[in-house]
Protein backbone atom coordinates (compact mmCIF):
# COMPACT_ATOMS: atom_id res chain seq x y z
CA UNK A 1 0.00 0.00 0.00
CA UNK A 2 1.42 3.37 -1.03
CA UNK A 3 1.88 5.55 1.99
CA UNK A 4 3.90 8.24 3.72
CA UNK A 5 4.81 7.73 7.36
CA UNK A 6 6.03 10.61 9.49
CA UNK A 7 8.03 10.17 12.66
CA UNK A 8 10.29 12.12 14.97
CA UNK A 9 7.78 14.37 16.67
CA UNK A 10 7.57 14.80 20.39
CA UNK A 11 7.85 17.18 23.31
CA UNK A 12 10.85 19.52 23.33
CA UNK A 13 11.83 22.57 25.31
CA UNK A 14 12.06 26.10 23.95
CA UNK A 15 15.26 26.40 21.93
CA UNK A 16 15.55 22.68 21.35
CA UNK A 17 15.76 20.69 18.14
CA UNK A 18 13.93 17.85 16.44
CA UNK A 19 14.29 16.05 13.16
CA UNK A 20 11.13 14.83 11.49
CA UNK A 21 11.20 12.05 8.92
CA UNK A 22 8.75 11.30 6.14
CA UNK A 23 9.34 7.79 4.82
CA UNK A 24 7.70 6.68 1.58
CA UNK A 25 6.56 3.12 0.97
CA UNK A 26 5.75 1.41 -2.34
CA UNK A 27 6.75 4.33 -4.53
CA UNK A 28 10.06 5.98 -5.40
CA UNK A 29 10.29 9.57 -4.21
CA UNK A 30 12.87 10.81 -6.72
CA UNK A 31 10.28 12.32 -9.10
CA UNK A 32 8.24 13.96 -6.36
CA UNK A 33 8.22 17.38 -4.79
CA UNK A 34 7.61 17.29 -1.04
CA UNK A 35 5.99 19.80 1.24
CA UNK A 36 5.87 19.87 5.02
CA UNK A 37 2.72 21.45 6.42
CA UNK A 38 1.68 22.11 9.99
CA UNK A 39 -1.59 22.83 11.68
CA UNK A 40 -2.10 24.04 15.21
CA UNK A 41 -5.46 23.67 17.00
CA UNK A 42 -7.87 26.34 15.87
CA UNK A 43 -5.58 27.56 13.11
CA UNK A 44 -5.40 27.02 9.37
CA UNK A 45 -2.91 24.63 7.85
CA UNK A 46 0.37 26.39 7.11
CA UNK A 47 3.04 25.56 4.55
CA UNK A 48 6.36 25.14 6.33
CA UNK A 49 8.91 24.04 3.72
CA UNK A 50 9.12 22.67 0.20
CA UNK A 51 11.77 20.64 -1.57
CA UNK A 52 11.52 19.92 -5.29
CA UNK A 53 12.58 16.76 -7.09
CA UNK A 54 15.90 18.42 -7.95
CA UNK A 55 16.51 19.68 -4.44
CA UNK A 56 15.43 23.31 -4.61
CA UNK A 57 13.99 24.49 -1.31
CA UNK A 58 11.66 27.17 -0.03
CA UNK A 59 10.54 28.08 3.47
CA UNK A 60 7.86 29.99 5.28
CA UNK A 61 9.20 33.24 6.67
CA UNK A 62 8.41 32.06 10.20
CA UNK A 63 10.91 29.18 9.96
CA UNK A 64 13.65 30.57 7.70
CA UNK A 65 17.06 30.21 9.27
CA UNK A 66 15.76 27.66 11.80
CA UNK A 67 14.35 24.76 9.75
CA UNK A 68 16.02 22.74 7.02
CA UNK A 69 14.22 20.46 4.60
CA UNK A 70 16.25 17.74 2.92
CA UNK A 71 15.80 14.49 1.07
CA UNK A 72 17.59 11.18 0.69
CA UNK A 73 16.31 9.45 -2.41
CA UNK A 74 18.27 6.28 -1.60
CA UNK A 75 16.53 6.00 1.76
CA UNK A 76 13.26 7.13 0.17
CA UNK A 77 12.85 9.66 2.95
CA UNK A 78 12.41 13.40 3.35
CA UNK A 79 13.48 15.20 6.51
CA UNK A 80 12.65 18.39 8.35
CA UNK A 81 15.35 19.45 10.78
CA UNK A 82 13.97 21.98 13.22
CA UNK A 83 16.30 24.08 15.35
CA UNK A 84 15.74 26.83 17.91
CA UNK A 85 12.16 25.68 18.39
CA UNK A 86 9.59 28.07 19.79
CA UNK A 87 6.21 27.44 21.44
CA UNK A 88 4.54 28.82 18.31
CA UNK A 89 6.01 25.90 16.36
CA UNK A 90 3.69 23.57 18.27
CA UNK A 91 1.48 21.80 15.72
CA UNK A 92 0.73 18.59 13.88
CA UNK A 93 3.30 18.28 11.09
CA UNK A 94 2.38 16.41 7.92
CA UNK A 95 4.24 15.68 4.73
CA UNK A 96 2.75 15.79 1.25
CA UNK A 97 4.25 14.27 -1.88
CA UNK A 98 3.18 15.48 -5.31
CA UNK A 99 4.24 14.86 -8.88
CA UNK A 100 2.90 15.32 -12.39
CA UNK A 101 3.64 12.39 -14.67
CA UNK A 102 2.55 13.30 -18.15
CA UNK A 103 -0.89 14.77 -17.54
CA UNK A 104 -1.56 12.66 -14.49
CA UNK A 105 -1.12 14.05 -10.98
CA UNK A 106 0.05 11.84 -8.16
CA UNK A 107 -0.23 12.95 -4.56
CA UNK A 108 0.05 11.35 -1.14
CA UNK A 109 -0.37 12.57 2.44
CA UNK A 110 1.10 11.24 5.63
CA UNK A 111 -0.85 10.88 8.86
CA UNK A 112 1.15 13.51 10.72
CA UNK A 113 3.42 13.70 13.75
CA UNK A 114 2.83 15.97 16.72
CA UNK A 115 5.43 18.53 17.77
CA UNK A 116 4.99 20.27 21.11
CA UNK A 117 7.38 22.97 22.28
CA UNK A 118 7.24 23.95 25.93
CA UNK A 119 8.14 27.43 27.09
Amino acid sequence: QVQLVESGGGLVQFGGSLRLSCAAYWFQISAYDFTWYRQAPGKERELVAVITDVGATNYADSVKGRFIISRDNFKNTVYLTMNNLKPEDTAMYSCYAHALVGQHPFEYWGQGTQVTVSS
